[in-house]
């Protein structure tokens, strides 16, 4: 099940029962798409009492070894080589999500409309993160990733001066969503907000050189405003205003835009696919968890990638649709879901006759009566 690069980055760090602890219960992620303790453990295919399956995924899911810097950075860095070539770009994505009194704040590198986990932090509070706590998830990174251009893109929690002003310092490029209350200073006018510059439906501006705020102390950065035109009688509410260091607002449209594949990311470990809200794990096993997310994810992802690339997706997922111009379904669904149907096809391999199987076939236009 788990690729071989997996093993070689994870054999140095668990024990052959460690590993093979981890790939049952990735598979697991991948057929029952749970992340409940409780759940896993009574689908866990070791013939001991329920309550000691429990025990054992407890005191896994607490292992040492089982840290992003030891067991994710490899697999991620190895990802990124085959997928990416050093020194091109790579966008990454920082984004919050909260569910009970659960608050992660996440960083994921952007793939192919959907991201990739990358680094993460559970926040000891609720709502929104400061500029310490984004720092803290952003630096692990740009070490890790010192061989791409970088560059970062967030909403507006994300908004602050101060962390475009540090990001500018690590020669990290970045897009930065900000309110329509901030105030601006073009040159050597009066300070103004960004809903006074008459942004409408279907219009782009770009002023470079802008001061933000009433701050001093940060200097200047470049302002980028674009509100989608109105599209078979729908409009957004309202436009983005981007803070940023890119010079075209082509170039900071565009890299924008792909910050849906964090959002996207989100509802994939959710309720699109591995039911992380359903856990009641204390805080360091359900950030293992989310590791555990995260390896799934990606093998799901460049499951369904090789899938698309061998063009077998007919065999999991419909290929058009009336009014559909885009896909129906990401690599990470037919990843996922792919691997569902393999198990079903392998059991009925097993279980019926290959020549009751043929009666499916279009091709044979009778079907074979029994003795």
């Amino acid at each position: 099940m788990l690729p071989q690069f997996y093993h070689s980055c994870l054999k140095n760090y668990l024990s052959e029962s460690q590993l093979l602890t981890l790939e049952i219960l990735l598979w697991l992620l991948q057929v029952h798409k749970q992340v409940k303790i409780e759940r896993l453990a009574a689908l866990f295919p070791v013939p001991i009492l329920y309550q000691s399956r429990r025990k054992h995924l407890q005191r896994f899911l607490v292992l040492p070894n089982l840290s992003l810097p030891l067991i994710w950075f490899p697999i991620l860095k190895y990802i990124l080589r085959t997928q990416v070539p050093l020194g091109s770009r790579v966008i990454l994505a920082i984004d919050r999500t909260q569910w009970d009194s659960n608050n992660l704040l996440m960083i994921a590198v952007i793939w192919k409309k959907r991201s990739f986990p990358v680094y993460w932090q559970f926040l000891e509070k609720a709502g929104s993160s400061n500029i310490s706590e984004q720092i803290a998830v952003i630096r692990p990174v740009l070490k890790l990733l010192s061989r791409y251009q970088i560059v970062i893109i967030g909403d507006r929690e994300f908004r602050s001066v101060e962390l475009a002003y540090w990001l500018k310092t690590k020669k990290v490029f970045f897009a930065l969503r900000i309110k329509q209350d901030t105030y601006i200073r073009q040159s050597k006018g009066n300070y103004q907000q960004l809903s006074e510059l008459g942004l409408t439906p279907g219009m782009k501006l770009f002023h470079s050189g802008v001061n933000y705020t009433k701050k001093k102390g940060f200097g200047r950065f470049n302002l980028a405003a674009y509100w989608k035109r109105k599209y078979r009688g729908s409009c957004e509410k309202q436009g983005w205003f981007i803070l940023t260091c890119f010079s075209s607002i082509d170039e900071v449209i565009q890299v924008y835009q792909s910050r849906s594949g964090i959002e996207s990311l989100f509802k994939d470990c959710k309720t699109g696919g591995y039911n992380l809200e359903g856990t009641k794990a204390c805080i360091e096993r359900l950030n293992r968890l989310v590791l555990l997310i995260a390896m799934a994810y990606t093998i799901a992802s460049l499951k369904g990638d090789k899938t698309r690339c061998q063009k077998q997706q007919k065999y999991v997922c419909r290929l058009k649709e009336v009014a559909r111009s885009q896909r129906r379904h990401s690599n990470f669904w037919l990843g996922l879901y792919g691997l569902t149907w393999t198990i079903g096809w392998d059991f009925c391999q097993v279980m019926i006759p290959i020549l009751f199987l043929t009666n499916f076939n279009p091709k044979y236009s009778t079907i074979q009566e029994s003795g």
